[in-house]
């Protein structure tokens, strides 16, 4: 991916228009492990793949919580996600202190943005090589942004990034238009699914996936963010696994039946007659 000199300074701009170096910042959140965020009207969820980088190291964290309200997901350079988080952890600390209210996940979204847009006209910085989804419950309901490294930042209703985060996508996209109008365990099932799909092949457990969730109770009372213990989450994927084994099931108990009825039609059945030529 070497650009020449037109990569060597991220305030410098290819002929093209390009700044390679935000580019490069980009490509470090696609091969990122990949994380799923969806919401409803009242609760958001946040999922991420746990990818050890080899067999004899433990996960890093892709999943954090910033206040009562809010929580990241996040894929690309850890390290800088951990930076961004505790920077989000601020402001809403400072928020919370001089306005005695939680910052609205609007605005917390954007100053987020505007601190990584910061480092793409800065030469002596390099833009951060994290992605974040920033999900969280205001006012106004449950939010969920996702923030480029490019100091861009989108509302949605579900997403996915990092990486074969593209099948992911492709399963939110049949699923999002009724997304308002689920229950937390839905969206909770959903996100497992997502990130079942990114996992090419890989079986989905409570060992290999993190899962958080906030959101707002029938009456007002608001669900702290907070991350899914192990037992539920594995309680939730023995479900869904059963739930996909029994029309298979019943599938296969059918065309056994079917074959066993064409057996006995054809061991009681006449000799067709004989054609007229």
């Amino acid at each position: 991916m070497f650009r020449n000199q037109y990569d060597t300074d991220v305030t410098t701009w290819s002929p093209a228009g390009r700044l390679f170096q935000v580019e490069y910042a980009m490509e470090a959140v696609k091969q990122g492990s990949a994380c799923v965020g969806l919401r409803s009207r009242t609760h958001a969820v946040l999922a991420a793949a746990n990818k050890a980088a080899s067999e004899l190291s433990s996960h890093q964290r892709k999943v954090f919580r910033v206040a009562d309200h809010a929580g990241v997901a996040l894929a690309g350079l850890t390290a800088d996600g951990r930076v961004l988080s505790r920077f989000l952890r601020s402001e809403c600390i400072n928020h919370a202190f001089v306005y005695d209210a939680p910052l609205p996940v609007s605005r917390l979204a954007l100053r987020l943005a505007d601190k990584a847009q910061v480092c793409t006209q800065r030469s002596w910085k390099r833009p951060y090589g994290v992605g974040l989804l920033v999900a969280g419950l205001d006012e106004s309901g449950a939010h969920l942004y996702y923030n480029c490294p490019s100091g861009n930042y989108f509302e949605y209703q579900a997403f996915a990034i990092g990486s074969r985060s593209q099948a992911a996508k492709t399963f939110l996209e049949r699923r999002f238009e009724g997304y308002n109008d689920y229950t937390p365990d839905q969206l909770i099932k959903d996100a497992l699914s997502a990130i079942k799909e990114t996992l090419q092949g890989e079986k989905l457990t409570s060992s290999n996936c993190t899962v958080a969730i906030v959101g707002r109770k029938d009456d007002g009372t608001v669900e702290p963010f907070e991350m899914i213990d192990a037992k539920r989450i594995q309680e939730i994927i023995d479900s869904m696994e059963a739930t996909e084994e029994a029309p298979a099931s019943a599938a296969e108990a059918e065309s056994s039946s079917m074959q066993e009825d064409k057996g006995t039609d054809a061991g009681t059945g006449t000799d067709a007659a004989p054609m007229d030529i």
